[in-house]
């Protein structure tokens, strides 16, 4: 219905938004009310659509304890009296279609609260598109994009067994990688021409951003999110990064998000109290308050608040294609009493500390975006020694299993980073700090991460974790990454590691990509660069990083000189020793068993001197008779031997 108006000399005709029916049906109220509704974002938040014969927008939002909603914006001055939604009342849902609006329009929703208090204006919990901030309004917007040219490369991925793939990340933070000649953030199609050719050189297979959803704070680099379903605009539109995923999947390079399940910040603007009761949380702060982050810690336990997750995971796999999530905080999720005293935690009713309502959300989330999108990663940061993170959680098998694909190997970064911190003389007494994780290296599908947390607050960069002087900290970085790419587990590299950053990093500026400029920065990253192709190149390093039988001790207890060698190997492919010789002495002639008589060829050296090294080696192979080879080990370094007979 259309009525004409009259005023101050003007006219004009308006759709009455009353005249039209409602949007959602019976099977929305069904599935929405059990939990069991995995399109929520095709009916949740603000779409474009036509309804009736009308274009406009469907605006759609979940307040079940609030007295009245109204959606306001600049098509109506913000004013809460002009448009209040109708309530679904089964389901605490309001909707409403308001005919003859558009695209980038802004809103939010005035809620009236159950003791009629008005609540401070609320985002759009579903929003795909948010104002720059500091302002804080939703965006009418279409997500992604329609067009993709990817599906080689999702088809590749939901063919293979990705335990027994090569993967090898490069950790983002996309405001700070770099930044344009203003100083400003580059936008998604800037750092497509960028960051894909860069990343593909280099040759790693995975981009993994730090959360990239809608968040008020730069500081927080993303990890306190406002806006689940919105990508920054920071960085422009929905369909900027939709399309920089798609042109890394056509360069053969896939994208993982980091994602914040945890908890959220508590500015008014977002979930917080968001119909005037503790909605999205709980109310008593044992439960629902984060000591670490003084943020909220989301309800798991109801289903409306698990199904907002299970869906927002669903969305980004499903809309922007991603090909993974990395799930930020896992163990604060799994245990009640974490970063709490006695006192300040409230156990489970079987009187223990297991969180077991985001054990089950956990479950829920891994099997529904397993089942709906093969291929697709999901990788825990875990640093507890719960029990069966990555394996699958059937509903017949133990309830602690959480079902993700891998989970960070925190053990493994923080011994070998402290080996490393050690003056070499020292290192043999503490051989274990690199032997021991060899011991659990099997127990869960590992990700072996160098990543952000460690070149913060003070932590310094990686070349500054290393012992010694100038050269001896670069001798010590490249002998560290031939180790760990040549270990069992799959690599994470925070960017600017890959050429010896030598300051912290910082959100606020780009890397200090100058540092290229000499040869002791730029060896290292050829020497990453070699690294991850010979990686994705050999079966042997690659395939059985998950499986006990592609590992073999060759020497794991000398340490009196700290050197380790053992075998990769995997069915059918000739087998690669790795061996480290972690002191600044050559081993000229070092006897080393080796299982195949007949010539080993040296794939790879660190001591190079394209790398920066001292150029010592084996004149490109080592011949090995009854067993034994006379080994050249270069001071500070990994080498590899590849079986060539």
């Amino acid at each position: 219905m259309k009525y004409r108006c009259f005023a101050g000399g003007h006219d004009w005709w308006v759709t009455d938004p009353y005249s039209f029916g409602p949007v959602l049906g019976p099977l929305d109220d069904l599935l929405i009310a059990q939990g069991t509704h995995y399109r929520l974002f095709d009916k949740m938040g603000a779409h474009l659509i036509e309804h009736e014969g009308c274009a406009g927008v469907h605006f759609a939002v979940w307040a079940p304890n609030a007295q009245a909603v109204s959606v306001v914006g600049d098509f109506n001055d913000w004013d809460g009296t002009r448009h209040p939604m109708r309530r679904r009342t089964d389901i605490g849902v309001w909707e409403l279609f308001l005919p003859d609006i558009g695209e980038w329009r802004a809103y939010k929703y005035r809620i009236i609260g159950p003791d009629s208090t008005v609540q401070p204006l609320k985002a759009d919990p579903f929003a795909f598109a948010s104002e720059l901030r500091p302002k804080t309004a939703s965006l009418t917007a279409r997500p992604a994009k329609p067009d993709w040219g990817d599906d080689a490369h999702r088809a590749h991925w939901s063919a293979v067994d990705p335990r027994r793939e090569a993967i090898s990340i490069y950790e983002v933070h996309a405001g700070s990688w770099q930044r344009n000649e203003h100083d400003w953030f580059l936008t998604w199609d800037e750092l497509a021409q960028r960051l894909i050719p860069y990343v593909a050189d280099m040759g790693f297979t995975h981009i993994e951003f730090l959360p990239v959803s809608e968040h008020p704070y730069d500081p927080s680099w993303g990890y306190q999110t406002t806006g689940l379903f919105a990508p920054s605009s920071r960085f422009g539109g929905p369909d900027g990064f939709a399309r920089f995923i798609d042109g890394a999947h056509r360069a053969g390079i896939s994208v993982l998000l980091d994602w914040v399940p945890a908890h959220f910040p508590t500015d008014e603007h977002g979930l917080a109290h968001f119909d005037g009761t503790a909605l999205y949380e709980h109310e008593d702060p044992r439960l629902g308050f984060h000591p670490d982050w003084n943020t909220a810690i989301y309800n798991f336990g109801r289903r409306e608040v698990s199904s907002f997750l299970v869906n927002n995971a669903l969305f980004w796999a499903e809309r922007y294609h991603v090909d993974g999530l990395r799930v930020d905080a896992v163990a604060s999720m799994l245990y009640r009493d974490y970063s709490r005293k006695e006192g300040e935690w409230i156990p489970n009713e079987h009187g223990g500390r297991e969180n077991w309502e985001a054990v089950d959300f956990l479950r829920a989330m891994n099997r529904a975006v397993h089942a709906s999108h093969p291929g697709i990663l999901t990788i825990a940061e875990e640093s507890t020694s719960w029990p069966g993170v990555s394996h699958p959680a059937w509903d017949d098998g133990p309830r602690s299993n959480l079902g993700f694909g891998f989970k960070w190997n925190m053990g493994f970064m923080h011994d070998t980073l402290k080996y490393m911190a050690r003056e070499p003389v020292h290192r043999q007494y503490h051989h274990d700090d690199i032997t021991f994780g060899l011991m659990y290296a099997f127990a869960e599908n590992f990700v072996l991460p160098l990543s952000h947390d460690e070149v913060v607050h003070g932590k310094g960069s990686l070349l500054n974790k290393m012992s010694g002087d100038d050269w001896q900290k670069f001798a010590n970085l490249r002998a560290y990454y031939g180790l760990m790419w040549g270990y069992p587990g799959k690599k994470l590299l925070f960017m600017g590691q890959e050429f010896a950053q030598r300051r912290e990093w910082a959100e606020d500026r780009a890397l200090d990509w100058d540092l290229l400029d000499a040869p002791a920065h730029e060896g290292i990253r050829k020497l990453v660069r070699d690294l991850n192709h010979l990686y994705k190149a050999k079966p042997a390093l690659h395939a059985r990083d998950c499986e006990g039988e592609g590992f073999e001790w060759l020497v794991a207890d000398d340490s009196n000189v700290s050197v380790f060698a053992w075998l990769r190997k995997c069915p059918g492919q000739p087998p690669i020793a790795v061996i480290s010789n972690m002191t600044p002495m050559t081993h000229g002639s070092y006897g080393l068993r080796l299982p195949h008589d007949g010539e080993w060829a040296e794939v790879l050296n660190s001591d190079a001197e394209t790398y920066g090294g001292s150029g010592q080696g084996n004149l490109g192979s080592v011949n090995v008779t009854d067993g034994v080879g006379s080994v050249t080990l270069p001071p500070l370094s990994t080498i590899m031997l590849e079986y060539k007979n």
